[in-house]
């Protein structure tokens, strides 16, 4: 399965993409953990490509990957479909968005990151 980063536009727009399916279930903590690492490395990536986050590694091909397993993974073990996920993953954006927020998941981020063997 191949799939890419959503654009940061779509993770900021999906809400309105799954709005026809019913609610799904609770993501396991490892799942939402994912799914938040996901987004943070999908904004991280975005804002190193503008110059900035240089105090991460690089996130654009590590993230990228994580964040294409973990999708598909989440898919996968819950049922949910693209459209619900990227709304999850719009959620989870637009919360690292808050101050010092995507700082703050970042560390642990990297270390799940480097646990996945990526």
């Amino acid at each position: 399965m191949t799939l890419r980063f959503l654009p940061l536009a779509l993770l900021l727009t999906a809400p309105a993409l799954a709005q026809e399916q019913g609610p799904p279930k609770p993501l396991s903590l490892q799942q939402a953990s994912a799914l938040k690492c996901s987004a943070a490395f999908a904004v991280g990536a975005t804002m190193q490509a503008r110059g900035q986050g240089s105090e991460w590694p690089a996130l654009g091909q590590r993230g990228r990957e994580f964040f294409v397993r973990a999708s598909a993974q989440i898919m996968d073990e819950t049922g949910r479909t693209r459209d619900q996920v990227a709304v999850e993953l719009s959620g989870q954006a637009k919360q690292l968005g808050e101050p010092g927020a995507l700082a703050a998941a970042m560390r642990p981020c990297l270390l799940l990151l480097d646990a996945s063997g990526l």
